[in-house]
């Protein structure tokens, strides 16, 4: 255990920064006085911070769920920010709002931010746990599945597939407004729920031909493909700080490809086309839906439904012809051969479906309560305890060379994610 030791002491020098709320302040009777109350300060914030700056993909969001103002994000928050733009004239309102009932409350407010701070800061806590255990818990199930059935395409489809059974409920019962879609709008979606498809598809290929632990040390390489692809297909050129960054990924990546035990290249390639994928979808997003009212409803929780019922679309006859219905059989034979019954293999697949979409679910709510910075180191450390977690629970060897090679990677997309957000500023 002692080489985790790195690996360790960086996560516990960046968990410092993890649960900060993001703060806001307005002028009140010639002072100043932080916001609180019933419209968090982050909904201002962060809607103010993506107009303002025309965020990169890889700023606004997501690993949708991707993406990054972290360095990766399954959740795909790359998708994210054009809808935080849809949302600019509601938040000016609000944010009007809450200044005059300041103004009307004066010192009363700032009686009642002690305790507020205190609620918000509880709740952020929670949000990040929640990502955190919903994040490993899927990667522990993902892996156990994909270790008793080698059908990585249809065990995708079964998680994609999973998630509808979350959302389609709470529209039906009113608890969530459910989106409307014109024909077009959806047409429009299309492109990205493709690359919605192939980042979720890269990563549980690459799951199931080598470690937990490979897979994330490669995805951390996402940040240079998306600059690769912002360069090359919206002409962005960013400052050389910002490319110098990518440099300890790169090699990073690369010790500990060359030192890993369990390298395969399927499972290198696979993740690359995740990474490509997460990179694309950013692109995709940037220039079909920023700026454009798209539907009624979308929030970005139910922008991430809707792909998620399209990408399952997608994955179906994909799913078959690559593997037929040989998953059926498989699954019979690991009954048969004693390791499961019916009951647990099912539950496996549909855990490993439910924490997939709960994961992504929990991680829009901990970005709109925290700023960019917090939340890419909050991702980074994430990506180090998936590590960790993943070699304690499948005993999964790591050379020193890949512990230090991981380590340079992570910090470097921790820096990347850290040096975007200065040249927004």
């Amino acid at each position: 255990m002692k080489k985790f030791a790195l690996l360790a002491l960086f996560a516990t020098s960046a968990s410092a920064f993890a649960f900060t709320p993001r703060a806001a302040t307005t002028a009140v009777g010639g002072s100043t006085q932080k916001l609180s109350g019933a419209v968090p300060p982050s909904s201002k914030t962060f809607a103010k911070f993506v107009v303002s700056r025309k965020l990169s993909p890889r700023e606004g969001g997501m690993s949708i769920a991707g993406s990054s103002i972290a360095s990766s994000r399954r959740i795909e928050l790359a998708i994210v920010y054009p809808l935080l733009l849809y949302r600019r004239r509601t938040t000016s309102a609000t944010s009007q709002s809450t200044s005059l009932a300041l103004s009307s409350t004066g010192g009363a407010a700032a009686a009642a931010d002690s305790g507020s701070s205190l609620k918000e800061t509880l709740e952020v806590a929670s949000y990040f746990a929640l990502w955190y255990l919903f994040n490993i818990g899927y990667n522990i199930y993902n892996k156990q599945a994909l270790n008793a059935l080698a059908f990585p395409w249809t065990i995708a489809t079964i998680q994609m597939a999973t998630g509808i059974l979350y959302f389609a409920p709470l529209w039906l019962l009113g608890l969530r407004k459910a989106p409307k879609l014109s024909l077009d709008e959806l047409r429009t979606l299309v492109p990205i729920a493709l690359c919605h498809t192939g980042v979720h598809v890269g990563a549980v290929i690459a799951l199931g031909a080598g470690a937990v632990s490979f897979a994330h040390i490669v995805k951390a390489s996402e940040p240079v493909v998306t600059c690769g692809a912002n360069a090359l297909l919206l002409g962005e050129v960013l400052p050389m700080k910002v490319y110098a960054t990518l440099l300890p990924i790169i090699g990073g990546v690369a010790i500990a490809s060359m030192k890993e035990l369990s390298f395969t290249v399927l499972a290198l390639a696979s993740a690359m086309l995740s990474n490509v994928s997460s990179s694309l979808r950013g692109v995709l997003s940037k220039k079909t839906m920023s700026g454009k009212k798209i539907g009624e409803n979308l929030d970005a929780q139910n922008l991430y439904a809707v792909l998620t019922a399209m990408s399952t679309i997608i994955l179906i006859p994909m799913m078959l012809a690559v593997e037929g219905t040989g998953f059926f059989p498989a699954f019979r034979a690991a009954v048969e051969g004693g390791s499961f019954t019916n009951k647990s293999l099912s539950t496996l697949l549909l855990l490993g479906g439910a924490t997939y979409y709960l994961y992504n679910e929990v991680a829009f709510l901990a970005l709109g309560k925290v700023n960019p910075v917090t939340h890419a180191v909050g991702n980074t450390i994430k990506r180090v305890v998936i590590i960790v977690a993943s070699v304690v629970a499948f005993k999964t060897p790591m050379s020193t060379g890949s512990i230090i090679g991981s380590s340079i990677a992570i910090l470097g997309t921790l820096l990347y994610s850290l040096a975007m957000n200065s040249v927004k500023k």
